[in-house]
């Protein structure tokens, strides 16, 4: 394991054209997903489930890529001073679309647990108008995740 996490690592510097690589692209999202479920203390089984559905979903990863992402993620988040670096790279690296897809993420993991904290929704927000998603798409990504 730990000779993956320095693979990972080794493998997150810049492109020579001055580009973000797809594995700072993979960590900022995962950074960012993660933020919403510890944001009310806790980390749920079931919000770390919905986390690795999300990443294996988005980014085609197998469970052993996924798991390695999200402890990279999970110490990164910790080290950030805030949201922004996550956030610009996401800002630089991904279309609208995926912008959205992410939101779409970040509430699917908070209504993982069967509670819509406020400090969930409250990251959730904050995330959606650093990366430009509309107001109308950050609720209709709620509408379209929101159990039955």
């Amino acid at each position: 394991m730990l000779s993956a996490i320095k693979d990972f690592f080794s493998q997150l510097q810049v492109e020579e054209e001055g580009g973000t690589s797809e594995q700072q692209r993979r960590l900022a999202c995962a950074a960012l997903l993660i933020e919403v479920a510890v944001i009310d203390q806790q980390f749920d089984p079931a919000e770390l489930g919905a986390l690795h559905q999300v990443l294996q979903h988005k980014f085609g990863l197998s469970a052993e890529e996924c798991e390695t992402l999200t402890t990279l993620a999970k110490a990164e988040r910790e080290e950030a001073s805030s949201l922004y670096q996550f956030t610009q790279l996401v800002n630089d690296s991904c279309s609208p679309a995926e912008k959205y897809q992410l939101i779409k993420g970040m509430w699917t993991i908070a209504y993982a647990d069967g509670n819509l904290d406020k400090y969930e929704e409250y990251v959730v927000r904050k995330v959606a108008e650093l990366i430009y998603v509309s107001h109308s798409d950050f609720i209709r990504a709620k509408l379209e995740t929101r159990p039955g």
